[in-house]
């Protein structure tokens, strides 16, 4: 086996002995830390994506703030008695920090729609439009998305997966990057969703090679080994009967029959559906059903599930059962009907009626169907009609309602927390709010984006509301609403103290946010003072309403107080000291 010579290790092994020489011979620390600093570039990972790290705005703010959330208690929507979702406004890194503190491994489905980064001024960073002359487009974006998708990835539970919305532009770059976050052995799938079309002569086709016509979906797991049970997809068949499904079975006779001949013997009933008997052929059968709905119901209701075609059992039987059967003659083996050829093999007949399936195309039918792959056609008669959904314009662009749904829709986990942190216009919201109405799912979602051209306040927030009352022709979808708005604590340099109490004033948000609940200081409350719970402890009336009470650790109860608790049937919760613990320690 042939060696190779790896120059660029040498090089570097050159120069790191040359960086050790100079530095026995410094005694200046600052000097040093930089030789040190170079060692370690020298010594990074040679291999995968490697772009320039870039500081953010936020990163810049956290070094003397701590991120906290408001809560802008007019914009709360309440209709029901579930759990509460969330739209948080404002940088979504903020958010991401907060949501680290309250959903740390607790969310199952993530899909983000981010800028794509073309250079036509649809992605800001610190404020500014990066067009396609920075020579830093591409690794300011990768670094802005690597710092969302590493506490992206610590958010998802075990059984977690993360969709993202891309196209041409950084597909690869992002795929690399999903790799080295997510791990390449986390990969499942690149969809490629047909959103466009080509028609016409359209002069915005002309100067273009190709016209684009698709975008992508890169989809990754926590743990791929965790991904089980997923629910297909289904998509129309162009031909609605296939002629190898020609043997009807007789299941107590356990006899077969030619469909021609069985549909023959039942005359009458087609001819009443408009079925021209001496015209039957396999062909005819096809056709028919395409145009004649009468006949088409029927054939699925009686017919499928006794049309039959044959193909080989691939399960080993014995040489001896094999023997004992007879030619032609069905039998039934656990969940399977099997024959013996005149040849001797043995084949299982297989049921018209798996074929059948309540479709996920644009215009649903229950028909003859396959199950969808990572090419997902005709989302372009989806786009045709976007801009009326939500009932709110969005130059920035939508996605389909059904793109987002039917994600949701293949992860089948129906009682989940599914987040957003690129939420546009909102549809992921709407995407789960009518999933949870067509299969009596339970799932929540959190939305985060920030308010660039007040697109949070006058777009998302307009669009659930016209959710919840209804648009068009779209009945309303009663669910619970909380806005938080990000905001800023100054990190305080007197004492421990002081800071803890000003960030125990804003630890409702997050006990309301983590639980999904409302604390309205009646049935759910927050105590942080053994001097407010001395107080609580002695109001009946207070007692009488409260179900749920959020204290804090440092509250010390006594025998008698937790006896209290026992009997008015109050649910105590500690709060927990993640949420500042280490923002309060770096302090002290």
């Amino acid at each position: 086996m042939s060696m190779t010579t790896n120059l660029s290790k040498i090089r570097r092994e050159k120069m790191l002995h040359t960086i050790n020489e100079i530095k026995k011979n410094v005694s200046d620390e600052e000097t040093l830390n930089n030789l040190s600093l170079i060692e370690n570039e020298l010594t990074k990972k040679k291999y995968g994506l490697i772009w320039e790290e870039h500081e953010e705005r936020v990163d810049i703010e956290l070094k003397d703030k701590i991120p906290v959330f408001e809560d802008v208690k007019r914009k709360t929507l309440k209709t029901t008695e579930k759990k509460y979702n969330f739209l948080l406004e404002g940088d979504n890194l903020h958010s991401l920090y907060l949501l680290e503190k309250t959903h740390k491994e607790k969310i199952d489905v993530i899909y983000i729609d981010p800028p794509y980064n073309t250079g036509s001024k649809d992605f800001i960073y610190n404020d500014e439009y990066i067009d396609s002359e920075n020579e830093y487009k591409h690794s300011k974006w990768l670094s802005f998305m690597s710092k969302r998708l590493n506490i992206a990835k610590k958010l998802l539970n075990i059984n977690g997966i993360i969709f993202i919305s891309i196209d041409d532009n950084e597909l690869y770059s992002l795929k690399l990057l999903c790799d080295e976050i997510f791990g390449d052995n986390n990969y499942l799938s690149t969809i490629v969703v047909e959103s466009g079309e080509v028609f016409g002569t359209k002069a915005a086709h002309v100067d273009k090679t190709f016209v684009k016509v698709k975008d992508y979906v890169l989809v990754y797991a926590k743990d791929k080994n965790k991904i089980t049970n997923k629910r297909p997809l289904y998509d129309s068949m162009n031909e609605l009967y296939d002629s190898h499904y020609n043997t009807i079975v007789d299941l107590k006779e356990m006899k077969k029959m030619n469909i021609i001949n069985y549909l023959k013997s039942h005359e009458e009933q087609l001819n009443s559906m408009d079925v021209k008997i001496d015209k039957l052929s396999t062909k005819y059968i096809n056709d028919t059903l395409k145009i004649n709905e009468k006949f088409r119901d029927y054939f699925y209701k009686n017919i499928a599930e006794i049309l039959y075609t044959d193909q080989p059992l691939t399960k080993k039987l014995s040489d001896d059962y094999v023997k004992s059967l007879i030619c032609g003659k069905i039998y039934r083996l656990d969940d399977k009907l099997i024959f013996k050829t005149s040849a001797g093999s043995i084949r299982m007949l297989q049921s018209y009626n798996k074929c059948l399936h309540q479709t996920d195309d644009y215009y649903s039918n229950y028909c003859r169907s396959s199950i969808r792959g990572d090419l997902w056609k005709n989302f372009h008669i989806d786009m045709r009609n976007i801009d009326d959904e939500g009932n709110v314009k969005f130059k920035s662009g939508k996605k389909p309602t059904r793109l987002i749904k039917q994600l949701i829709k293949w992860a089948n986990i129906k009682d989940c927390i599914v987040l957003d942190f690129f939420a546009g216009s909102g549809t992921t919201a709407e995407a789960v709010l009518e999933l949870n109405s067509q299969d009596h799912g339970n799932r929540n979602f959190i939305l985060c984006t920030n308010n660039e051209n007040n697109i949070c306040d006058s777009v998302t927030y307009v669009r659930l509301k016209n959710i919840l009352n209804g648009y068009s022709k779209k009945r309303g979808l009663k669910y619970n609403l909380k806005y938080y708005r990000t905001s800023y604590v100054p990190k305080i340099n007197t004492d421990e103290e002081n800071l803890s109490k000003n960030l125990m004033e804003n630890i409702k948000n997050l006990i309301q946010l983590e639980n999904g609940i409302e604390i309205d200081d009646k049935m759910v409350r927050v105590i942080l003072t053994e001097e407010e719970m001395d107080m609580f402890t002695t109001n009946e009336n207070e007692l009488n309403e409260c179900v749920k009470l959020y204290i804090s650790s440092d509250i010390l109860l006594t025998s008698k107080q937790n006896q209290i608790f026992k009997d008015y049937n109050i649910n105590l919760f500690i709060i927990p000291e993640y949420y500042f613990e280490d923002e309060i320690r770096e302090v002290a």
